[in-house]
């Protein structure tokens, strides 16, 4: 097993994208498991999580290391093939009639459309590369030079400012330009009919109430551990707060499936499921790029569309998303 592992292949990227597979990496970096073990933490049928575990066998990210009989059945053991892994470069495909872009940071509604809408162009077609590892992380990966693009919603309570003061921070000797791709509205999701009567965040305290929690160094995460604080709720004594998953998609699959009662996500996800919402906030969603990629002819096509009116519309129609401000430059 390897210490350390540099993802280097498309292949891989993609497999990584999603947040399942994903999850399922970082837990068998720690300890081998079995699918059964698997699927117990993350809340999915065995079945759901062979089809992930094997995608990832097949890429040599996972490997079978133990082969158990317990009680007359087989347990297989895997683990990942490296302690860590790190994606040093960014890798993408030499093709001459596609662009390629990746953006990595926070998951995001209005990015999966701009990245459909973007990928059915007749001419000049962009495949957007959309990775949702969190705000923070989408952040870092630019000040490294993994993502074209991050996509973040930093709120930072000091100074009541969006990304702008992360930004400064983490990029100190470089310019770096910010426009905005939407203000979304968040908030509780929770099953229709609200079965449970949750009415605010102190309801998760309550002990019949299981959580589904969003990943650390994301925004929504960030804001959700500050509210924690300011009403005295140790995250601790929360059920099911250690649940994570990367996406508000996912946080919605979860309540719908009846894995988890309540979530802190977008007002779009629950609705995309028919859920109920409780509204909390609303927040700036921005796309950070360094200043000279503004004039990267393989960029044009994405900020274009911020201008294009059918985009707008159907972000609209995602619900809780505003576009009033899409297209806005924020100076750094």
């Amino acid at each position: 097993m390897d210490s350390l592992r540099r993802i280097k292949e498309f292949e891989h990227l993609k497999i990584l994208s999603d947040s399942r597979r994903l999850s399922i990496l970082r837990l068998l970096m720690a300890e081998p498991a079995t699918l059964s073990q698997l699927g117990l933490i993350l809340g999915e049928h065995p079945a759901r999580v062979r089809h992930h575990l094997k995608l990832l066998e097949k890429a040599g990210l996972v490997e079978l290391v133990e082969t158990r009989v317990v009680h007359g059945f087989v347990e297989k053991y895997y683990r990942a093939r490296a302690h860590a892994f790190y994606f040093q470069d960014m890798i993408l495909p030499d093709n001459p009639d596609r662009e390629t872009i990746a953006i990595m940071g926070s998951h995001d509604l209005a990015l999966e459309v701009l990245a459909r809408q973007l990928g059915q162009l007749q001419h000049d077609p962009v495949d957007l590369l959309v990775l949702p590892v969190g705000s923070l992380e989408g952040l870092i990966a630019l000040r490294q030079g993994t993502a074209q693009v991050a996509g973040c919603h930093l709120l930072d309570a000091e100074s009541g400012e969006y990304n702008l003061p992360f930004i400064r921070h983490l990029f100190p000797d470089r310019e770096i330009s910010l426009i905005t791709l939407a203000e979304r509205e968040q908030g509780l999701i929770i099953a229709s009919g609200n079965p449970k009567q949750i009415h605010s965040l102190m309801d998760l305290g309550r002990e019949d109430i299981t959580m589904i929690n969003r990943n650390r160094g994301s925004g929504t995460r960030l804001w959700l551990d500050r509210q924690l604080a300011q009403l005295s709720l140790p995250p601790q004594t929360l059920r099911g707060y250690s649940r994570e998953v990367r996406t508000h998609t996912a946080v919605a699959e979860a309540i719908h499936q009846g894995k988890a009662d309540a979530g802190l996500g977008l007002r779009a996800a629950a609705l995309q499921l028919k859920l109920d919402f409780i509204p909390l906030f609303q927040e700036r969603f921005d796309l950070v790029f360094p200043q000279e990629q503004a004039q990267n002819h393989s960029l044009v096509p994405v900020f274009d569309f911020l201008y294009d009116a059918k985009f707008r519309k159907a972000v609209e129609t995602l619900g809780g998303y505003q576009t009033t401000h899409m297209g806005d430059q924020i100076s750094s």
